[in-house]
């Protein structure tokens, strides 16, 4: 647990998502931001009972995105808490199971271990149609959060959002950026600070990205929390996200590089053809072959058992053994 500003407590989880607990500025009342991945709902649950006061619930559960680690454990925290779920009008289609968030690139130039790892990323899409309700466009107040402005930075996610507290200028990134190296996962995972894209393999359109962290990075932060990554404050906030917007560079290959995905209040309108990718089409061969040596395998096993079954072994009758009146005798004592 860190905190990134006053009201505002950042939870890792498994140092490799996290999730934010705001206070609305009533005693005791809350908004949670984020939900992690899939399971997470008790480490969440447990942080609130500490922060607040056990048995505690938030005013409402507020998503930067659908994505699975950023809505993973909204269900089962909305069933817990009987609290709605609040996302960008864009991302709707993708939580209430209209549609699926464009595939990952894992052919991404840079893409570091997580581009390795998409790879095997189910598609992404969520079904909250019974808790999910439409938040305020760009630059509204934020319900529940006075204080607070939503800020639209697509590119990662259709409907991603960010949230600013001009008072403080306390930054909510989501992923339009990270705090840690998000293409390594020694960093990730060590949390070192550092500034950096986010996601990439993940990445729909590199242009909206760049104008996203174009658009943060004015705000000049004073304490930024992410959603991968740990809190970074002070003046390294404001530097390290301006320096990201600067040397922005836009990757040299990649699916979405040239010919970014279109998406709308329907979810997916257009997507760019798939890349070649040799090593899928490895790891296929190598799965095709396995599976093919484990179903010839059960046929050789299934044949020998019907070949013992059809055709018994003759056996010959086992010798008697001889009688004996021998009886056993226990102690006196039994």
């Amino acid at each position: 647990m860190e905190k990134v500003a006053a009201g505002v407590h950042q939870l890792s989880i498994q140092r490799f998502v996290n999730v934010y607990f705001v206070e609305t500025g009533h005693a005791g009342a809350w908004v949670l931001v984020d939900t992690g991945l899939p399971g997470s709902e008790k480490a969440i649950i447990e942080a609130a009972d500490k922060i607040f006061y056990p048995g505690t619930h938030p005013e409402a559960i507020l998503l930067t995105h659908g994505h699975m680690d950023h809505s993973g454990s909204a269900q089962a925290l909305a069933e817990h808490w009987k609290v709605p779920v609040l996302a960008h009008p864009l991302e709707m289609p993708f939580l209430t199971a209209r549609a699926v968030y464009p595939p990952a690139d894992p052919t991404v130039a840079g893409g570091g271990s997580l581009a390795f790892v998409a790879r095997f990323f189910p598609p992404q899409s969520f079904q909250l149609s019974d808790y999910v309700q439409r938040l305020p466009e760009d630059d509204a107040e934020v319900p529940f959060l006075p204080d607070w402005q939503i800020l639209h930075v697509p590119g990662h996610a259709p409907g991603q959002i960010a949230l600013f507290r001009e008072k403080d200028r306390t930054l909510l990134g989501a992923d339009a950026f990270a705090t840690a190296n998000h293409e390594s996962l020694p960093e990730l995972l060590l949390q070192r600070p550092k500034i950096s894209v986010a996601g990439a393999p993940f990445n729909y359109n590199w242009q909206q990205v760049h104008e996203s962290i174009q658009k943060l990075a004015a705000l000049r932060p004073a304490a930024i929390g992410c959603g991968h990554g740990p809190v970074i404050k002070g003046p390294a906030a404001a530097a390290g996200l301006q320096k990201l917007a600067d040397e922005f560079r836009i990757p040299a290959q990649g699916r979405y590089v040239q010919d970014p995905a279109r998406l709308d209040e329907n979810g997916v309108a257009y997507l760019p053809p798939a890349p070649h990718d040799p090593i899928r089409q490895k790891f296929t061969i190598a799965a095709v072959g396995l599976g093919a040596l484990a179903g010839v395998a059960l046929l050789v096993k299934r044949y020998q058992k019907h070949k013992q079954n059809k055709y018994p072994q003759k056996t010959s009758p086992l010798p008697k053994r001889p009688r004996t009146e021998e009886v056993v005798r226990y102690p006196e004592q039994y």
